[in-house]
């Protein structure tokens, strides 16, 4: 089961805490670019090359510390084929090392096309009779409710089926956020506690053996306070913490995510791991070549910053 399979990681490595993938071409060093520029010119591909090549070094920095990696969907479908070709191999590279790999997509639809993103990200897809592949075979995907259960459950389905997991948005860390998941319901409850409590349900019967499920939820860093009640909503849930870092979340933030025994939840860093080699903390140290130690760095400061966090609390 997903979950069980996350919290080993977690415990093995001591460390909640995820490297979004989430990739511009800025990011990237310019000894990277210069070269897949030269061997595949200035066009799509080259950024792609370039982009998953940063990816792999990344990868190889911090496999050994964190128990899983987070792509954005988005940073690769704007170099179009090229970049979707890189969201693949990046998902093959990342799991070949050993590491989960959660797939920020935010898919949604309803029926029969929910299906589709279903299969194309956690299940498998058919080809004929008989026949079906795995396409990106992610270990998890984040999922939009906002069609409800009929959007859902396609997904809910393929976590059964095949051992997958979903996070679904809740409560999200941007600014704008409450123009729609604060709105209060005539019962009192805000938008973000009413699908807290959709969640809870849907992954009831899904809960592995730590007590956990693998029908998860997104709650972001920068909304401590919301945090704080919805962890007493989800109770089962695992929550997927993103925020942290380059959007203002601190360590005293995610916390609130947790429960007591220090589980619950998962912290990502996307900007703050990638461009560590340009932060005012790392740059003096690791030159732009060595990019790939300062995302380490940087990915070993932020377990020690949540799990310092995390003692405090109990």
């Amino acid at each position: 089961m997903f979950v069980d399979i996350l919290i080993e990681k977690i415990k093995e490595k001591n460390n909640p805490s995820v490297v979004g993938l989430d990739p511009k071409i800025e990011y990237v060093p310019s000894f990277i670019k210069e070269d897949m520029y030269k061997q595949y010119g200035k066009n799509s591909k080259g950024a792609a090359q370039a982009i998953l090549l940063f990816n792999k070094y990344i990868i190889d920095a911090v496999y050994d510390i964190v128990p899983a990696v987070k792509p954005q969907l988005a940073y690769y479908e704007m170099y179009g084929l090229e970049g979707m070709k890189a969201f693949y191999e990046t998902c093959k590279y990342a799991k070949e090392k050993g590491l989960l790999v959660i797939a920020d997509g935010k898919r949604n639809d309803i029926g029969s096309t929910a299906q589709c993103y279903s299969s194309a990200y956690l299940g498998r897809t058919d080809i004929d009779e008989g026949v079906s592949e795995a396409v990106f075979d992610a270990d998890a995907l984040t999922v939009n409710p906002y069609l409800g259960v009929d959007g859902i459950k396609p997904f809910i389905d393929d976590c059964i089926k095949y051992d997958k997991g979903i996070f679904v948005l809740v409560k999200t860390s941007n600014k704008s956020s409450g123009q729609i998941q604060d709105i209060l319901t005539q019962e009192g409850k805000s938008i973000y506690e009413v699908v807290a409590e959709l969640v809870e349900s849907w992954g009831a019967s899904r809960k592995g053996k730590y007590g956990y499920s693998s029908i998860g939820a997104v709650v972001g860093a920068t909304y401590p306070n919301q945090a704080k009640i919805l962890r007493k909503i989800l109770k089962s849930a695992y929550i997927l913490v993103p925020g942290y870092g380059a959007q203002g979340g601190t360590a005293r933030d995610v916390v609130h995510s947790f429960n007591y025994d220090g589980l619950g939840a998962i912290v990502n860093a996307s900007r703050s791991i990638m461009c560590a080699y340009k932060s005012e903390q790392w740059k003096d140290i690791y030159s732009e070549e060595k990019f790939y130690e300062a995302s380490r760095a940087e990915a070993i400061r932020m377990r020690e910053d949540i799990n310092g966090a995390l003692s405090d609390m109990k």
